[in-house]
């Protein structure tokens, strides 16, 4: 009897535990399929950000980087099966982008933690990988941005140094000008008219990590600059407040994959990095400025003016005169001047108004000073005075130059009447801009200038109606306006077609 009931204790026990077991995977297998719901509606809520032609093109970008037609997803959305492994985003790549890019992108994909089916946990970049990467570079933040950027920097370590940010900023910079190039996109720039573009990425790839802080917060400066360590807060700060930074990575990955670069929704420019270059011919003329600074005195314009360049004034081609200089800059809208002194300092300044010739100061807050070597830096209103910008002639008890920013006879930018004079005094700064030196000497000797009208030509310099002989002749106009005779018979044309009345 004694035995009998062990007996069925012990069955009962057995069965118990069955029971228990059978729960356990029970909640176990419910877990499991949760977690691949939620990684699946992580994967959905990514792909859902592109609109349906989007997501056709970068499924077939997808296709070609994997070499087979089963990289499609499968049904209900779900991540496909191939993945992508680096010697394949080589190949797709080709020259487009420096390798050193090609590695960072695919350490960046591989950065995105895969589901636990996913091929990217057997070493390759899974579908599901890839559409979140193209989801962040495309639609994120600075937060979803922060780890990507962190693994292209380092694919091995928690923090990185400020020497390892540096290299990454020029390798972005310098994939950027590659890549447009490769791609004949320059939009009318060629790299035989401008300074080499080596030391301009180096330039603006220090420009843009002085941005950056540092994991105790501390701003980067001088040597320390390379030792410093930064952990992803410091690079999502980075990010978010230098929007040069996703705008460069963005092209990188858009021109070097071919990815969403021709959908109609994807035309305009949300950032445009480099304006139409128009005015150049022939190969007379070497601008002064490289790509990247081009790209970055372009992001400091009105976005209304970041389009298009038109150069007016070039002192290799139309002389070195300060009349030809007023009589190509006078009356032609928002300029960008340029100037190299004869110790190789290049440096200019941006007036938001059209140039005219009168003894008073002219212009507004939008104006600026700049840098572009030996270092490269904008220098912006200050809100002391409002001495913006002057040009004058001809005058016998005010000075007669072009100056932007500061006093008379104590600018921040100056150019003499007397051509080929000018001086860049701030002790220690430019009152109106917050600039400092910008020229080696305080009183240099210029060694080159030239001016690009940026936008549209205003309505004043088309010249609608019938034309004058002074139209066609600014250098006449501007003479005349310089001794104090400005054209009589502007009033008194007939209205332009157009202008109202009957034709």
């Amino acid at each position: 009897m004694q035995l009998q009931v062990l007996h069925h204790f012990q069955r009962s026990v057995l069965c118990n535990i069955r029971g228990f077991l059978h729960i356990l995977w029970g909640f176990h297998h419910l877990l499991e399929k949760m977690g691949n719901v939620e990684s699946s509606s992580h994967y959905q809520k990514h792909l859902s950000r592109f609109l349906p032609d989007e997501q056709a093109d970068i499924d077939s970008v997808f296709v070609a980087l994997s070499e087979s037609g089963e990289a499609v997803g499968g049904k209900g959305g779900k991540p496909a099966k191939k993945g992508v492994t680096l010697t394949m985003l080589k190949a797709h790549v080709k020259e487009a982008l420096p390798e050193s890019m090609v590695v960072r992108l695919y350490n960046g994909m591989k950065s995105i933690s895969p589901s636990e089916k996913s091929p990217g946990s057997n070493g390759q970049v899974g579908k599901e990988q890839f559409v979140i990467f193209m989801s962040a570079v495309f639609k994120g933040n600075a937060e979803e941005k922060k780890g990507i950027v962190m693994k292209m920097i380092s694919n091995t370590d928690s923090t990185v140094k400020g020497s390892q940010i540096i290299e990454f900023a020029e390798d972005l910079v310098g994939s950027v000008v590659h890549v447009l190039s490769y791609r004949k996109m320059l939009k009318g720039w060629n790299l035989k008219n401008v300074q080499n573009s080596t030391t301009g990425t180096k330039a603006l790839a220090s420009q843009l990590v002085s941005e950056l802080k540092s994991a105790d917060g501390k701003r980067l400066e001088g040597g320390q600059a390379l030792d410093a360590v930064c952990d992803e807060s410091s690079i999502e700060d980075w990010v978010f407040r230098v929007p040069q930074v996703s705008a460069f990575l963005t092209v990188a990955v858009q021109q070097g994959l071919l990815i969403l670069h021709s959908l109609p929704d994807q035309e305009q420019e949300t950032f445009p990095l480099l304006p139409e270059c128009q005015g150049v011919r022939g190969s007379r003329f070497v601008s002064l400025l490289n790509i990247p600074s081009v790209t970055y005195i372009n992001s400091h314009l009105p976005s209304e003016l970041q389009h298009k360049w038109r150069l007016l004034f070039a002192s290799q081609v139309h002389g070195e005169s300060f009349t030809q200089l007023c009589g190509h800059i006078v009356n032609q809208g928002p300029c960008v001047l340029v100037l190299k002194d004869t110790d190789g300092y290049v440096f200019g300044g941006f007036s938001s108004c059209s140039w005219v010739v009168k003894p008073q100061f002219q212009g507004n807050n939008g104006c600026f000073l700049f840098s572009v070597s030996p270092s490269l830096e904008v220098f912006t209103y200050t809100g002391y005075n409002d001495h913006y910008m002057y040009l004058n002639h001809g005058q016998q008890t005010m000075p007669n130059g072009l100056g932007m920013g500061g006093q008379h006879e104590y600018f921040g930018l100056w150019i003499d009447s007397n051509y080929g004079k000018g001086h860049s005094k701030a002790k220690p700064r430019c009152t109106t801009y917050n600039s400092p030196q910008l020229s080696a000497k305080e009183n240099f000797t210029l060694d080159a200038m030239e001016v690009w009208a940026v936008g549209d030509l205003p309505e004043s310099a088309t010249g609608t109606g019938p034309k004058s002989i002074l139209d066609a002749d600014p250098e006449a106009q501007a003479l005349l306006e310089m001794i104090g005779k400005g054209r009589k018979s502007d009033g008194l044309r007939d209205p332009a077609d157009g202008d109202g009345g009957d034709n």
